[in-house]
C-alpha cells in the first residue's frame, strides 16, 4: 500500500463482526469506493481497528474484499 495519500476512518462490516479502521487511500484516489471497486486490489488493509465486542485495539487487518457486506465513514 502506499506511503502517501489521505487517511480516513471508516467502518467496515463483514460476515462475521464490524470493524473501525483508518484506511489509506492512494494520492490518485478520493473516494473509498474508488480504491474498493479497484480491481487489482483484492484485500482492504485497515490501521489503528477496533473490533466489535473486544476491548484490545489491533494495529492491522486485512479484510478479503469478497467478504465485506458493507462500508460507511465513522
Amino acid at each position: 500500500m502506499p506511503t502517501e495519500g489521505k487517511k480516513v476512518r471508516i467502518k467496515v462490516r463483514t460476515i462475521h463482526t464490524t470493524y473501525i479502521g483508518d484506511i489509506l487511500l492512494p494520492a490518485m484516489r478520493n473516494r473509498v469506493s474508488d480504491y474498493f471497486n479497484d480491481e487489482k486490489y483484492m484485500f482492504l488493509n485497515l490501521t489503528d481497528v477496533r473490533i466489535e465486542n473486544t476491548t484490545d485495539p489491533v494495529e492491522f487487518v486485512c479484510l478479503n474484499k469478497h467478504l465485506i457486506e458493507s462500508i460507511i465513514l465513522a
